[in-house]
This record gives structure tokens, sequence and C-alpha cells, in this order.
């Protein structure tokens, strides 16, 4: 596709009416896209399923039970280079339809409108669950594709700051639980009433899962993060603070492979790029994605995929489980999955859907790098390549396998319960997700029966893991016998599922039963397995010290170095007795477990939890607070842009006062007067810059984001500077007052140095 050469904006009004006529008529023209410099690896067909002017700016999607998409709008994201318009209400989210069946959207809804920055939505319990910072709503939908009943679940969901980092996901797991990423909490509706728990801090845009339940996710220079265990196993001590097991990189290889040179935010920056002006790794990675369609060639299920989309691409990653820890490796040297030519290509999300297709959502956005983090760098070459123009575009993909036939999307809503639960079988993912999500939240327990069998079906452990987890979440049908069956005669994985929800039923009847059990698991000697052992015996031996102690010590004996498997020990004896706490930590001394158990008991005495405990939503990341700190203080004499203006203030763009920190941060805090030289041109404003020391309104934390913005947004080399440090530079005050000469503080910065 070739690159857009003038600005979209002047012909936005038509495709406004374009859309209203659209969404008013029975027979549609639908849009067509060239898809010319895109390559997707060999054996797929490459779709377009929705455009302009259908879309501008998607950054999620999801289906209904119709097979209809709902997407997000991002509209406010980076319209222009300084970021202004972000806080318009001018998101939405939208109900895609293809009324002739030929694959592509030819009809669209809007849902909700006048939305500021909406990220995320997930359509489940019977309506749509989506986030406008700082809320997290749910609202129901009638039968005409109205929203009603809107309800509040989460007036702390999101805290202002830089969309980059704000919480994102609303991705459903196996266990039940609504997962985020950028964020420290999962969600869970029951009897009509929202739950939000902590859990482990996770990735910044997107994240998904596997058949198991492991989470994974990455961050802009992290290709893929994920989880060796299913979610919060390492956390329910909350005096623990795991370092492994969770959060863990997957691979060092962080190389991409380039079509073309494109544009990146800090390509001046020596080992960015190589001779020949490539990207060599990622630095704007997101939305990683574990493909579980069920239709792609052998070889393809459950592979990691991650979006690229500074270099406009898609990475296909083969991941290795070996029980205690999850491995990846790409998949090829030298090639993406797939990559583009076209600079508005900007895949930001990836999801299955119900055909077993994966579909990419590609904002198609020319910059798409915040304004608070944005180089100078970027914006010349923005403005060079006219991306800031590609501003009213957006796009669906479609990635099938070649030899894929049509498939009949069924309508989930209209089917029964034990056909709900034979599609706990189906090879899509998506299919079985949506699948138990219905039985769970329609409390649809007359497939109980149904679910039991399929639970002891070691034909189908993938089906296993549903009907456990849908019979967990219907909390009927399971006790500790069913549980200890299935996990007796099932793989790893199964084994688990059932050893968590175990827990549920923990009474001293059972002790000598699940004792055995566990006795049984040990011998097979799997690690994957012992992994779940470690992180239940603690709870166990609370209960019943003399039957599981001794398995305890067998485990810890076993691992004595495994630092997943101990540390799974450790969360587990959260609530451990202080008697059997300390004959571990007297009779282990410097073992792992024993400097593991020494540093919890530490943390528990000083009463110091964990911080997912502890803090009630996300906080504002410092540049996004600097930069918002900068429009309202410094904007109107500098410029938005940091030119700054004739006769009033020098340029911030390049200049070299800007760094080292300490210099600005001197600058802000007691001002500066006289004449100053900027890059070989002198300014003499007859007029002195006033500090800022004396405004109480301002923190230590203010002046340091302040600093922080300015250093990346006008400098090549940015660099933050320390609250701590700010504070130490208000008592360095020029000595005869009214501010620093720039002599002066020259001066003053070599004697700091």
């Amino acid at each position: 596709m070739k690159l857009l050469k003038k600005s979209l904006l002047s012909v936005l009004p038509t495709i406004f009416l374009l859309v209203v006529a659209m969404s008013c008529n029975e027979n549609f023209e639908e849009p067509t896209v060239s898809l010319d410099g895109y390559k997707v690896e060999e054996g797929f067909n490459l779709e377009v399923v929705a455009s302009e002017p259908f879309l501008e700016a998607p950054v999620q999607i999801d289906f209904d039970s119709q097979g209809r998409i709902w997407a997000v709008e991002m509209n406010g994201f980076m319209r222009q280079l300084d970021g202004v318009g972000e806080n318009a209400p001018t998101g939405t989210i939208k109900i895609l339809e293809d009324r002739d069946e030929d694959g592509a959207t030819d009809h669209v809804k809007v849902f909700l409108d006048s939305l500021v920055m909406p990220r995320a939505i997930s359509l489940v319990y019977g309506g749509v669950l989506y986030s406008e910072p700082p809320n997290l709503w749910f609202v129901e939908v009638d039968e005409d594709d109205k929203p009603v009943n809107r309800v509040l679940v989460d007036s702390l969901y999101a805290l202002e700051g830089n969309p980059e980092y704000q919480p994102n996901g609303l991705h459903l797991n196996v266990d039940n639980w609504l997962y985020n990423a950028g964020s420290h909490f999962r969600y869970q509706r029951k009897n009509g009433e929202w739950i939000k728990e902590p859990t482990t801090y996770r990735g910044q845009w997107g994240v998904t899962h596997d058949n198991t339940g492991r989470l994974y996710y990455n961050n802009n220079s992290t290709q893929l993060l994920g989880d060796y265990i299913l979610p919060n196993r390492l956390v329910r001590n909350e005096f623990l603070i795991p370092n492994k097991g969770v959060n863990q990189r997957l691979t060092s290889d962080q190389r991409v492979y380039p079509l073309h040179a494109a544009r990146v935010n800090r390509g001046y920056v020596d080992g960015v790029l190589n001779s020949d002006s490539l990207l060599l790794e990622v630095t704007a990675a997101c939305a990683p994605f574990i493909y579980r369609g069920g239709t792609f060639p052998e070889g393809y299920d459950e592979n990691a995929f991650v979006c690229i989309p500074e270099i406009n691409a898609i990475k296909r990653n083969i991941l290795d489980f070996k029980g205690d820890r999850v491995e990846a490796h790409q998949a090829w040297e030298g090639k993406e999955f797939l990559a583009s030519t076209d600079e508005g290509f900007r895949p930001v999300y990836l999801t299955t859907g119900p055909d077993g297709s994966m579909y990419v959502v590609d904002m198609h956005r020319g910059v798409i790098q915040h304004q608070a983090f944005l180089s100078p760098y970027l914006k010349k070459k923005a403005m060079e390549a006219q991306l800031d123009t590609i501003i009213n575009s957006g796009r669906i993909l479609r990635v099938s396998n070649q030899s894929q036939k049509n498939k009949t999307v069924p309508n989930l809503d209209e089917m029964g319960p034990n056909e709900l639960v034979q599609l706990l079988t189906s090879s899509n993912g998506y299919l079985r997700d949506q699948a138990q999500h219905r039985l769970v939240y329609k409390k649809l327990t007359a497939a109980i029966p149904s679910l039991l069998e399929l639970a002891r079906n070691k034909e189908h452990p993938v089906s296993q893991i549903h009907a456990l987890n849908t019979l967990n979440g219907l909390e009927q049908g399971l006790d500790s016998n069913m549980l200890i069956e299935v996990a007796e005669n099932s793989t790893p994985e199964v084994v688990a599922h059932a050893v968590v929800i175990l827990e549920k039923f923990i009474r001293n009847s059972d002790a000598e039963k699940v004792k055995n059990l566990f006795l049984n698991l040990f011998n097979r000697n799997d690690k994957g397995i012992d992994l779940y052992l470690a992180s239940t015996i603690g709870i166990w031996a609370n209960a019943n010290s003399d039957a599981f102690s001794p398995i305890l010590q067998e485990l810890k004996t076993k691992y004595p170095l495994n630092q997943v498997i101990q540390e799974a020990l450790v969360s587990g004896m959260g609530n451990l007795d202080d008697k059997n706490r300390e004959e571990l930590m007297l009779t282990e001394k410097d073992s792992l477990l024993a400097q593991n158990l020494v540093r919890n008991f530490k943390r528990k005495t000083a009463d110091k939890k964990n911080p997912i405990y502890v803090r009630n939503g996300s906080g504002q990341d410092s540049r996004t607070k600097g930069a918002k700190l900068y429009r309202q203080i410094c904007a109107a004499c500098h410029q938005a842009d940091g030119t700054g203006a004739e006769g009033l203030a020098p340029p911030l763009v390049d200049s070299e006062h800007v760094l080292p920190s300490e210099k600005l941060g001197l600058i802000i805090l007691h001002g500066l007067k006289g004449p100053i030289e900027v890059n070989g041109t002198m300014y003499d404003m007859n007029h002195a810059m006033p500090g800022l020391n004396s405004n109480e309104t301002l923190s230590d934390k203010d002046i340091s984001a302040l600093v922080s913005y300015v250093t990346n947004a006008f400098s090549k080399y940015p660099k933050g500077l320390s609250d701590k440090r700010v504070k130490e530079l208000r008592d360095m005050a020029p000595k005869e007052g009214g501010g620093f000469t720039i002599q002066e503080l020259d001066k003053t910065i070599k004697t700091i140095k």
C-alpha cells in the first residue's frame, strides 16, 4: 500500500457522511483496500475484514454470539504531533457487520460514542465490559443493540497517564477471571456483584493465555514475557514478592527483520539501526497472542505471535513447555510471519475468531509514539514522510490457512447446556472459552453430569481443564473424591488444575486420601506436577502438619536450588504456624528455602506486604505528568513543540542547556536571567525567567516529572532527575537571587558533578 501523501482531514466530512449513509442503508458498496507491500508466510491468506471509512484507529476487538465484530476506537490518540485533542470525547465502540456474508464489513453501528481514549473491551456476562480511563464500566445490551443499565465496576481502573502505560486487556482466562496488562488487579462477576482482586502486575499492552491458562504479555523492549505457573499461585503469601515464576523473559532474542527502513523513535542512538537504517531489535513490541484457533497448519498450535508496529510486522515464536518453566524461540531468522512496507500498518492487537482465523487489529496511524515520549528525531522524520497525515484510517485483517474451508460460526447463545459442553472439545480455543463462560455465568447446572463425564475423560486433556474450571465456576458438582480421581490419571497440565481446585476442600477427614495422592504424584517425578505440589503443600501442612510436612520436606530436598519451586513453597506457607516455620528455618540454615523464609519473615514482621496488596490502582507515569505540567507552565513561552517564541523565550529543542538534567533542574527551580546562547544563536530577552522553587503547589516529584519530559521531548539523550536530587537542588539558589546568569549556572554545575 502506498504511503498517503496528503492530509486526510480534508476528506473527513465526506467520510462521516458516508458512514452515516451506510449505517442507514441496506445496500452497501464495500471499500477496497490494497495489500500491496504486505508479505505473509507461505500457506496463509491475508484479507481485509474492515477498513476506513467504517473504522478509525481501532485498538481492540471482540466477537459476539452472532460473529459480529465489536471494535474500540481510540480516535483521539496522536492526531497531531503535539498530542492536542487527546482528551476530546471522540472515542467510540462500534459493531461491524458483514450482512452479505462475503467476509468483509458492509455495515456499522455505533454502540457508544463521546468516549475519551477508550482502550479495552470484552463481551462478557451477556454485556459489554469496557474501559474509559479512569473508569471500568459494564453495560448491558438490549435487543436493538443499545446500551442499558450501565454499572461502574472500578473507578480506579486506569488513573491519569500515558495511554501507552495504562491498564488494558480485559482478557478472560480459563480460571474464569479477567486479566489485564499494566495492572495488578483481576475481575470477576458473581451473582450480579463485581469482584476486584490483587494479582501479579503484568506487561504493558496486551495479555493472552495458553491452553493451560498460563498468562503471556510483554513490554516495548521485550517481545515476550510470561508466567511459568497459573495465576496467583506465587502471591498467596501477601509478604512474598516472587522473583521467578512470573514476569519472566521467555526469550533473550529481541531481533527484528523489517522489510524496509521504518522510522523509529530512537533511531539516532548508536546500535538501534544497522548500516541500512533497518531496526535491529524491538522498541515497541505489544499485544502478544497465543494462537489456539485449531485451523493453522501443524506446528502452529500455541505459538506466540507478537505485534511489532514500529516496523509494520508481526513476529512468530515457538513455545517450549518444560514443566517448571516456559521457553520461546523465534520461528525464523531473517523474516517475520507478516510484514509490510506500508508505514501506516500498525498492528496493536491479535485475537482468534469464531472461525479459527487470526484477526489483526491495525490502528493504521502514522505516528503511534505518544507525545510525552516522542523524540525530536521522530518528529522530524514523521513530518518529512508525512506520517502525521495518516490519521483517519483503521483496519482489521484476517489471517487464515489457505487450506481452511469456510466454517459455519455457531450462535452460542442459542445452544443448550449439553451442546455447550460438547463445544468444550472443539479444536478452537475461542469457542471453548466462550462455551465455558456461558455455562458459568448463565448457571447452566443441567450440564453438570456431562461436565463430570468430560472432566474424567483423559483422552481430551484440554477439555478436562475447561470442564474442571466450568464446574469450579458453577460451584457445584466437584468434591475431593472426584478431583483426586482426575489427578491420579491425567496429564500434568490437568493435574495442576485439580490440585489448585482441591484446596477448596481442605478438611482433616480427607487428609489421608490427599496425602496418598500427593505421594503418588510426587513419585511421577514430573517437575510440572511438583511445582503445583510445592505451591499447595504449605496450605495442607498448616491444616494437618503430621500428614503433609514430610512431603514438604521431600519437595524442598528434591529441589534445593530450583528458585521457582522454592518460591512456590514459600507462597503456600503464608499461613504456616510459627512452630513449623521456625523448625524449617533452623533445619535448613543456609539453604535457598531458609533464605526465602527469613526474608519473608522480616517483611511480615515489618508489615511490608507485596505492593499488589497495598495499592488500589495504577499510577501516572512521570513523563505524561511532566507533559501536562509543561503545557500548563512552560508552553506559553517556549511553545508546545519547544521551538521558543521570538522575543519571549529561546528554543528548548536540541538546546545545550537542557542537559545535564541537574542544569535543567536548577533553571526550573531558580530561574535564569541575562543573555543566553543556544545552538550558536544569542538570545537576550531583556527579562528573566522566573523560578518555580517558591511555588508550594509543585512537589519535588512534579519538578522531576517536568525535567523527565523536557529532556525526553527536546533532546536526543533523555535523562531523568530523581525527586531526591530535586530536593537537594532547591538549596542551591544563586547568591543574589533573581535567577542564575548562564555563567553562574555553569560554575554551579561544575561544583556538583
